[in-house]
């Protein structure tokens, strides 16, 4: 049988669904450029129905942190927990050094956190509290020094009151009520007194994905991201119906969430086939539309005759999240290398990841875990070099250099390196070649 897709894809339903979104940010995106400010709040009004102060003050996230209930206070606070210490022990992982190449020959590398960062919060249906925690934190632990955040506001009551918290838990140092393109180019920007951001992070819906994508290159980003997507491995001894709510779980995104099913098991994958609409009919209204859709557009069942065939599949699509259900875990892990993170066993769940376990929820989506991972404090750190050359090391890397510029044709970088040899050495009759050759 070999590799049998049961379920599959409407790849023509997901080309259409980004159509017009390019045009449209590229017109906001110029317009705020132009207009500034006054464009952005503009924007807020029409999109938002916003017309509130964009600066969010002291007094309202203290009002924030005051109804927000102690029990979610704590919970929160557990995740941010949690997420600050694994970022630390990731940047434990990186340090400064210096090496002598050679007698005299020097070079080492310094880590230099980025100044400013923009952190994008999502509102929208949901109220990301994790999200902010997810960004703010990591940014803060690398060590920025000026992080803005901004979440889209609701009419009449402005940020939900529990991402709020959040970000002030995590250590946003200024925070914007404006959503969508706007918010992205106000951070970008510098408006409303933010610092212009070095970098974007944070996920958002496809307008803001594509704003951070024409916005990059004199400002970074953390990665172009898509809808989120997510991938389950299940042979024969999983739950179907642990692997049903994992699947629907992902899919209560949004209706351009793919979530797939990769298994070994015909009955395994059937049951599950089965149950799913059941589930997502069990959920709230709106999310019960989300998780149909994606299902119904989206979701796929690929079977496969053995473990090697499931990985073969795991690693060409490179899901954002990729959950393993199956036997002999520690094969899994040596196994899989395109996923933006791993989860591994039935008694994790890639809700954990997204809400509280630490390591960073921002991930590669559409594909791009094959070439990069997540967000995590290295984004923040620009990792530059330097060298030194002292007199014992100075005459052979001149004339390596000079002689290899010379080949290349390139003159004068080979006269800068012989000046340092001939004022090192005693002159000669030699006469310095001014050409190549």
């Amino acid at each position: 049988m070999a590799i049998h897709y049961l379920k599959t894809a409407d790849k023509e339903l997901e080309a259409r669904a980004t159509a017009d979104v390019t045009d449209t940010v590229k017109v906001m995106l110029a317009r705020i450029k132009a207009g500034g400010e006054a464009a952005a709040r503009d924007y807020a009004k029409r999109l938002d129905g916003w017309d509130g102060d964009i600066v969010v003050s002291e007094a309202a996230v203290a009002e924030a942190v005051r109804v927000v209930p102690q029990e979610l206070k704590d919970d929160i606070a557990w995740a941010h927990d949690n997420i600050r210490r694994f970022a630390e022990a990731q940047l434990a992982t990186v340090s400064e050094m210096e090496v002598e190449l050679r007698p005299g020959l020097f070079a080492g590398q310094k880590l230099i956190p980025l100044h400013a960062a923009g952190a994008y919060v999502p509102g929208g249906r949901y109220a990301h509290i994790a999200s902010a925690l997810m960004t703010i934190t990591t940014a803060k632990v690398a060590g920025v020094g000026h992080i803005t955040a901004c979440s889209p506001p609701k009419p009449g009551q402005g940020i939900h009151p529990a991402i709020l918290y959040a970000m002030q838990l995590a250590g946003a140092d200024h925070i914007l009520a404006l959503g969508g393109v706007q918010g992205i180019a106000a951070m970008a920007g510098g408006l409303f007194g933010a610092q212009p951001a070095d970098i974007l992070i944070g996920p958002g819906n496809a307008f803001v994905a594509e704003a951070k994508r024409q916005m990059f290159g004199p400002v970074g980003i953390d990665m172009f991201a898509g809808p989120t997507d997510s991938m389950v491995i299940a042979d024969a001894g999983a739950q179907a119906l642990r692997v049903a709510w994992d699947l629907v779980s992902q899919a209560e995104h949004g209706h351009n969430s793919p979530v797939w099913l990769v298994s070994d098991s015909e009955a395994l994958a059937r049951e599950v086939m089965r149950l799913v609409p059941e589930l997502a009919a069990q959920l709230p209204q709106d999310n019960r539309h989300a998780a149909e859709a994606a299902w119904r557009d989206l979701g796929e069942v690929i079977l496969c005759d053995t473990r090697a065939e499931m990985a073969e599949v795991a690693n060409a699509y490179g899901p954002e999240h990729l959950h393993v259900q199956a036997q002999d875990l520690g094969w899994w892990r040596a196994t899989l290398r395109s996923y933006g993170s791993l989860f591994l066993g039935a008694e994790t769940t890639v809700s954990f990841g997204d809400k509280a376990a630490g390591p960073n929820h921002t991930l590669p989506t559409s594909g791009a875990a094959r070439y990069t991972g997540g967000l995590c404090v290295h984004k923040f750190l620009k990792t530059v070099t330097w060298q030194r050359v002292s007199a014992a090391g100075l005459p052979d890397l001149a004339r390596v250099s000079a002689n290899i510029s010379r080949h290349e044709g390139m003159v004068g970088h080979a006269r800068a390196a012989e000046i340092r040899l001939e004022a090192h050495r005693p002159a000669t009759s030699q006469k310095p070649r001014l050409a190549a050759g």
